[in-house]
């Protein structure tokens, strides 16, 4: 299988990094009653004036949100893992049911960007990750989304991008033509788990869910071939729909997704009235679900997961970085290059070393326009926070673009684009989505702090009481987030 590494122990994962590594880059500190230790890693590069402003704004939300709640309020968020000892009991479901949720490119903060009763109604009833949720490296769709579905960071779950070669394969993978081939998909996906444990399992939309695996082989009635155009009511009144068959036929796994508010982030950026529509119309989807799941009697037997796979932040003509310029020092081809934008990776042909390659535009990069705003790095090289070495996959060089910046090949023509963009280092704020979960292993009105997305496949199969497969998460994780089972 080309490019694949064997999957570490979750102990030698977590001995790269101190233990808090993913709990906390750029984090607010702001929040009445919060108990967030200090960021443990800084950054010399300045957070952009619109992410800081956005950041202040969170917290001054919560923190003026906070503050109209009676007083004994401020002590149930406080201490909410107080409140209920131990998880409650089913009522009708006679199985633990999961709603895997995902909301393509919600930055963590659009939540206060327009009224959103139906979240903000999971939020007071269930665990929220008090300052977003962290995004593997890359933070694309196709690599977080299938990192929290494996446990896995992109290194070990392979799909290290959302377009990239393998060198062994001498194959290039593309969304539109790998997504349903089982060979670029390795780890094991939650639908895969479930069935392998007997149950049924759902994915109306999810990256890698078409890709027959194992015992999993995508059947008509439980897997969706992903479809845009299909209206997002239609999309929730499928999974509503699961709860209708017979008590031991529901799927015990069941993921949702919509392609907002990424599509609209992509085209006017974070802070356009569009995302705030689209951010509406999720909340909207989320209480159409609600509403169904009420209707048939289960909403509190159910565990709803909102989850995003990464943020956004917002780009412009004059944050670009040309590498046709570093022609004076080295030329770089454009068969060179395997991924651009928020970051680069380069794949110099035989003949050529990447050591060298790499000194030579580090050379260059300083006498540039905005070539401080690139670092190119050898890939073993790279900090060991963001886990992007062990796969043949993975470009031998990377570049680290700052936050809002963007390299490409050459000077475009045309009109002048500002717009949105993510895939960059997950230190940053921007990069960072939301986490809330809802149920009954949910405490109501708990906060925790931000954690990485790959510890949601240990979540997930705590929830439903089966074993996982060895990921990349953090051995116990679960419990920090889960009430006890009776």
């Amino acid at each position: 299988m080309g490019g694949y590494s064997l999957i570490p122990t979750p102990s030698s994962t977590q001995g790269e990094d101190p233990p808090n590594s993913t709990t906390g880059f750029l984090s607010c500190s702001c929040k009445t009653g919060s108990t967030l230790t200090p960021p443990k890693h800084t950054t010399s590069t300045t957070v952009p004036f619109i992410s800081f402003l956005l950041a202040i704004t969170t917290c001054l939300s919560l923190s003026v949100a906070a503050a109209a709640l009676p007083p004994h309020s401020h002590q149930l968020i406080k201490n909410s893992e107080h409140i209920a000892k131990f998880s409650r009991p089913l009522t009708k479901l006679k199985h633990p049911v999961v709603i895997l949720i995902s909301s393509d490119g919600f930055r963590f903060g659009y939540q206060f960007k327009t009224d959103t009763p139906n979240i903000d109604n999971l939020i007071k009833n269930g665990t929220e990750a008090e300052e977003g949720l962290i995004p593997v490296f890359p933070s694309a769709t196709f690599p977080n989304h299938y990192s929290i579905v494996t446990g896995l960071h992109p290194a070990y779950h392979g799909i290290i991008n959302n377009r990239f070669f393998d060198p062994k394969l001498n194959e290039t993978f593309t969304r539109p033509t790998g997504s349903n081939v089982s060979k670029w998909w390795f780890g094991e996906p939650l639908w895969e788990t479930v069935v392998n444990h007997g149950f049924n399992a759902s994915t109306y939309f999810w990256p890698g869910s078409v890709a027959s695996k194992g015992k999993w082989t995508c059947q008509e009635y439980f897997c969706k071939q992903f479809n845009e155009s299909v209206p997002f009511e239609e999309r929730v009144d499928g999974v509503l729909n699961y709860f209708d068959m017979p008590n031991s036929e529901i799927p015990v796994l069941m993921t949702l997704y919509f392609q907002d508010p990424d599509a609209q982030g992509h085209e006017v950026g974070p802070d356009d009235p569009e995302i705030t529509e689209a951010v509406g119309r999720i909340d909207s989807m989320i209480g159409r679900l609600i509403q169904g799941l009420k209707k048939r009697g289960v909403f509190e037997d159910v565990h709803i997961v909102l989850v995003g796979d990464h943020g956004m932040v917002g780009t412009c003509d004059k944050k670009l970085i040309f590498l046709d310029d570093l022609a004076p020092w080295i030329k770089i081809s454009s068969n060179w290059v395997e991924a651009d934008k928020a970051q680069l990776g380069i794949r110099p042909p035989a003949g050529y070393s990447p050591a060298d390659v790499v000194a030579k535009m580090t050379k260059g990069l300083k006498e540039i326009n905005n070539g401080k705003h690139l670092k190119v790095y050898l890939k073993e090289k790279l900090p060991k926070r963001l886990h992007y070495v062990a796969s043949d996959r993975i470009s031998p060089i990377i570049g680290l673009v700052d936050e809002g910046f963007t390299v490409t090949q050459s000077r475009p023509g045309g009109e002048k684009y500002c717009g949105g963009a993510h895939g960059y280092d997950n230190k940053y704020f921007s990069m960072r989505s939301i986490f809330i979960g809802h149920g009954p292993r949910f405490a109501r009105g708990k906060k925790v702090i931000s954690f990485q997305n790959v510890e949601i496949y240990n979540i997930v199969t705590s929830i439903l009481k089966i074993k996982g497969a060895p990921n990349n998460g953090t051995k116990g994780f679960p419990t920090k987030i889960l009430l006890p089972k009776h």
